[in-house]
């Protein structure tokens, strides 16, 4: 197929395209290559995937709606997989509008372009984020996401429900994936693996906040990459027994629409987290113990059982494969 990718110059969007292309897809990328954090890290994603045959890379901004209604002139995608977005869940405090021009004003012009070239199917990246001060765990994609505590995850709320309309107003197929806490190599630098890690390499201490007794879905990263592949391949349909006197947020019986979570089953206290890279290092970490960051939930863990049923996949790779694997990476790329 030739696919659109947005965000390949980006953690999980360079991933997803190296997968389609080991698979014989034709990937047309997209990216703005923000100075948000290192660029130089971009352009060597973006470097991988240009040594590829089958790969053609358009820098631009999704909040550029000229540039994006070209590129979907241009190249005629059958399918779209959007994982750009402005990142970074605290900068958001500082930077509103910079999420909002990314995250929705950005996705409506994705949107616009699936709606007027005949796009086969749009799968797009929400967040467990979106969970907020819900409680209730295992996090199901049935139950409530009313209560988001931060722009960031509000924004992906907004993009679920501005998918949901153009499903049903113009029949295009569209399937959101809330990802758990991402990790692995290529990841972002402002993220905690990355920070910890050269922290520790450098001999400084390292911040962990609610003074690391929270638990997290730590998802590596290509788990979540072959749950999106597998997720594009499967077009959602109207729910038939969808009843909108119990609606159900997970599916539609009007859209074509379908909501999954990707994140690995086995939640992990962050204290374990650090010890595993503590392992991996040979190194011990000077903790600073501080209280839990606003906007932040004390735990998260996922419910993949319709991933599972429907798409035919489970995230499996623990923390202590994922960590080693990661710092592996991290010697090696930048040599130390």
């Amino acid at each position: 197929m030739k696919v659109l990718v947005t965000g390949t110059a980006g953690f999980i969007g360079s991933h997803v395209a190296q997968l389609l292309l080991a698979r014989g897809d034709e990937v047309v990328g997209i990216d703005n290559l923000n100075d948000y954090y290192d660029v130089s890290l971009k352009h060597a994603r973006l470097a991988r995937l240009l040594a590829q045959g089958g790969y053609r890379h358009v820098q631009a901004d999704l909040a550029d709606r000229e540039s994006l209604d070209d590129v979907f002139s241009t190249y005629k995608p059958q399918r779209v997989i959007n994982l750009a977005a402005q990142a970074g869940v605290r900068y958001a405090a500082e930077n509103p509008h910079v999420y909002v021009a990314s995250n929705v004003t950005g996705f409506l012009h994705v949107l616009e372009g699936c709606r007027h070239h005949g796009v086969e199917h749009l799968v797009y990246a929400s967040t467990s984020s979106v969970y907020g001060a819900n409680t209730n765990m295992p996090f199901s994609e049935h139950g409530s996401t009313e209560h988001p505590l931060t722009l960031y995850a509000a924004t992906k709320k907004a993009n679920e429900m501005m998918a949901h309309s153009y499903a049903h107003l113009y029949g295009v197929p569209c399937t959101g994936l809330r990802f758990f806490t991402v990790y692995g190599p290529w990841g972002r630098p402002d993220m905690a693996l990355f920070l910890f890690t050269k922290a520790i390499l450098e001999g400084k201490p390292i911040r962990v906040f609610n003074h690391g007794r929270h638990k997290r879905s730590f998802t590596y990263i290509d788990d979540i990459v072959e749950g999106v592949v597998r997720a594009l391949d499967r077009v959602p349909t109207v729910d038939a027994g969808w009843s909108g006197a119990k609606p159900d947020p997970a599916t539609s019986g009007v859209a074509p629409y379908r909501l999954y979570n990707i994140g690995n089953e086995q939640p992990v206290e962050l204290l374990r987290y650090i010890e595993v890279l503590e392992q991996c290092l040979g190194r011990k970490a000077q903790m600073e113990m501080l209280p839990l960051q606003a906007g932040d939930v004390p735990d998260t863990e996922a419910d993949v059982s319709d991933l599972v049923a429907n798409v035919g996949y489970r995230p499996v790779v623990s923390v202590e494969e994922g960590v080693a694997r990661f710092v592996a990476w991290y010697r090696e790329y930048y040599g130390v």
